[in-house]
């Protein structure tokens, strides 16, 4: 079983639930139940595949790659398939293969007109072997491959079981991220046309995403880093999404279906994030040191921006795309600070917005289902008509606005106090400026997540819908599906070391080979580690 997992452990829970997919094609469209258990089948083999993984992951040496595959793919461009796993993919990996067959359990009882089943369960299946794949590739053309797999389903699950406005929002949507992608793929090519051998000054012409950590962009002189992390910026920063970049996402979620926004904020956002600190600062360090200012301005412009737009919203999965652009603010100023502190929280703070945020679109999802409506005006007194649901809002509210003792907090403070001492090469003064601005940010976000919760969950039902019997409480398969979440967003909260713990050998070897650690950073990184239990 170990030689399976150390060899092809990666490409079964990659690929499992394509075949799934591929299971699904030859079965009629009529036989939704079928279709219902293997795609609920494929997902649950992909997370039993995931724990093994967890369990076989030697957490020791998280700073390093494991179970890797290195295999022949495409010679004629010297590119080849590889996968691994390290402790800044593992968390990003486990929340795929965790979130997606809750997801798959919520869509039992909650497929979305027009009812065409079997579509819409091949099109999650195949979302998630390319979400899988983005975070374990370890070739540039294999990552890019993965990246763009997601496109299309989420383009077609907005566009065929979106809202009213569902073609305009799925063509933004994909004319964003199609622009950006064209870019990072031009950085790709620079890369490999222009990375040498520091030691020998020859060519590498490798998209070996180790090799290209490992050279950290020598031979490529400045003003041509300067532009192919601007390419990578763009594709990554659209995909983020990073203001002002921003504008696809609160229309793609309000438009999107329940599943679909769960999935978009809980994972694909995740693969912006993901691809700056495993490709475009460990590639090009000198770069990002100069890039860090503006990215770090861009994210807490975000921040205020993304709180600001919250409050001037009336529908409630508006709100909740709003609060993720700032939320995503707080991530990237973590990453733009260039420390393996600043890191660690970014990564941290991308598994607490996925479960924390994903839940918030699940209980929009099955409050419009009761409500037949998201416009906050029109609804109140949940904690009245459906007491558990209302609940379940407020705890959830409570940890998005980052309450300590929930996994959101870890998400928000550390990345803020990062920002005090950013790496050697940037400006302290600036970067402390954006540690104000974003500590700002937080009282902005109670305020907005305050008022969601007082005027949909607090007061009397309103008349419209104070003798409506169909709004029930939460059913036994939201229950199921909501419980590992709610849990996590608990158990993280309380005890955060459980991916401090993971993520922080990888970030510490990743930056060891392109920066330097800035004065004093030693002393808060042991402090760090004493406060995450390390």
């Amino acid at each position: 079983m170990t030689d399976f997992l150390n060899d092809w452990g990666l490409t079964a829970i990659t690929f499992v639930p394509l075949a799934g997919a591929l299971v699904m094609m030859l079965i009629p469209r009529d036989n939704e139940g079928a279709h219902k258990q293997i795609s609920l089948g494929a997902s649950l083999l992909a997370l039993a595949l995931g724990v093994v993984l967890l369990f076989d992951f030697d957490y020791g040496s998280a700073g390093s790659l494991q179970f890797v595959t290195d295999e022949k793919w495409i010679e004629v461009i010297n590119s080849r398939y590889i996968l691994g796993l390290d402790g800044m993919s593992l968390p990003l990996m486990a929340l795929t293969v965790l979130v997606m067959p809750l997801v798959f359990i919520y869509s039992w009882n909650h497929i979305p007109e027009p009812g065409n089943g079997k579509a819409f369960l091949i099109l999650m299946l195949i979302l998630e072997t390319g979400m899988i794949g983005t975070f374990v590739a370890q070739d540039l053309i294999l990552f890019f491959v993965f990246f763009e797999v997601v496109l299309l389903p989420m383009f077609f699950m907005i566009a065929v079981w979106g809202g009213p406005n569902r073609r305009y929002a799925s063509l933004k949507f994909f004319l964003f991220t199609l622009f950006g992608s064209a870019l990072m793929l031009l950085g790709f090519l620079a890369l490999f046309f222009l990375s040498k051998d520091p030691a020998t000054g020859e060519l590498l012409r490798t998209f070996d995403m180790r090799a290209l950590t490992d050279v950290a962009g020598a031979g490529i002189v400045r003003s041509s880093q300067l532009l192919i992390f601007g390419g990578m910026f763009l594709g990554f920063g659209i995909k983020v999404p990073l203001f002002p970049f921003h504008t696809w996402l609160p229309d793609a979620h309000t438009e999107a279906p329940t599943q679909g926004s769960v999935i978009l904020a809980a994972i694909l956002l995740k693969l912006g994030t993901y691809g700056f600190i495993r490709i475009a600062i460990p590639m090009l360090p000198e770069a990002a040191e100069a890039w860090a200012p503006w990215i770090g301005l861009l994210a807490v412009i975000g921040i205020i921006y993304g709180a600001l737009g919250c409050l001037a919203q009336t529908d409630m999965k508006r709100l909740i795309a709003f609060s993720s652009v700032a939320h995503m603010g707080f991530v990237m100023l973590g990453i733009a600070t260039l420390t393996d502190f600043g890191i660690n929280a970014a990564i941290f703070g991308m598994v607490a917005h996925g479960l924390i945020t994903g839940m918030l679109f699940f209980v929009a999802g099955s409050v419009k289902e009761r409500y037949h409506t998201l416009d906050i005006g029109r609804l109140g007194g949940m904690l009245i008509q459906a007491p558990r649901l209302g609940w379940i809002l407020g705890f959830i509210t409570m940890a998005s606005l980052g309450l300590p003792g929930l996994a959101g907090f870890w998400g928000e403070f550390p990345a803020i106090l990062a920002a005090y001492q950013p790496a050697n090469g940037i400006p302290v003064e600036t970067f402390r400026t954006y540690m104000v601005i974003a500590a700002v940010g937080t009282v902005l976000a109670a305020g907005y997540l305050l008022w969601l919760l007082q005027r949909t969950a607090m007061g009397e039902p309103s008349e419209e819908f104070a003798d409506d019997p169909n709004i029930t409480d939460v059913s036994r398969i939201e229950w199921i599906a909501w419980t590992p979440m709610l849990a996590l967003i608990l158990v993280f909260g309380v005890a955060p070391g459980l991916i401090f713990e993971i993520t922080d050998p990888a970030v510490v070897e990743s930056l060891n080979n392109c920066l330097q650690l800035p004065a004093g950073c030693e002393g808060v990184a042991e402090a760090t580690q004493a406060a995450f239990g390390g």
